[in-house]
């Protein structure tokens, strides 16, 4: 059974190459890889910031942050303040050079640690992209991201593909960081369990190996 330090040590080692991805600072072919086969990362940032609307003077919680892309947008559109959670350390050093660059550092908490594990205070929004690939208990997780929800969060969950999911499930296994798939009944069930309501599932087009999810809790 793989470690949470698997995926943890994984992203640290890849944290410069995973910065490029959002900053075009690739060589052109590799923005072509990017762009045709690497589009969800795109789309779902585009989503997520559609679907969590107004976020001045909101509190917003990025769980995963990795390089801080997500943190800097949603202190561009107003939030009030970004707690940023990930258990690499290179990704954190990113994300706080990114900060610091966009002159928000003030505005922002950058916490190095597991989800759930990390101690955090309920948020209006939360963030979660890119991380359930790497969760073997999602059920947990959701259920301990719920009582942190106070309006919304955003949560996007790799979907199953007859020909992509065996050949990324060999090529994460040979880099000795787990990955998991999911399916539009299994997110919802999860999500309802969670105590989520206004479950809406949303498949990413293009690429399509993830599904945007926008979740509130009940008593919203």
């Amino acid at each position: 059974m793989h470690s949470k330090s698997d995926a943890a040590e994984f992203f640290d080692g890849f944290a410069g190459t995973f910065d490029t991805l959002y900053d075009g600072k690739r060589n052109a072919l590799m923005r072509w890889v990017d762009t045709h086969f690497r589009s969800d990362m795109f789309i779902r940032f585009a989503l997520t910031f559609e679907k969590l609307g107004d976020l001045q003077g909101k509190t917003v919680l990025d769980i995963g942050c990795g390089s801080g892309p997500y943190v800097i947008e949603a202190l561009k559109r107003g939030a009030a303040h970004v707690t940023a959670v990930d258990p690499a350390s290179g990704m954190l050093a990113l994300a706080r050079r990114r900060a610091v660059q966009a002159g928000v550092a003030e505005r922002c908490s950058l916490i190095e640690g597991f989800f759930p594990g990390v101690q955090l205070d309920a948020h209006d929004h939360i963030i979660v992209m890119g991380v359930l690939d790497y969760i073997l208990d999602a059920q947990s997780f959701l259920s301990a991201l719920r009582p942190l929800v106070k309006v919304s969060a955003v949560v996007s969950f790799p979907s199953q593909h007859w020909f992509r999911t065996p050949l990324r499930k060999i090529r994460y296994r040979l880099r000795k960081c787990p990955v998991y798939f999911y399916d539009a009944a299994k997110i919802r069930a999860l999500c309802a369990v969670a105590g989520f309501k206004g479950i809406e599932v949303h498949k990413v087009p293009g690429a399509g190996m993830d599904y945007h999810v926008h979740l509130k809790p009940l008593n919203v």
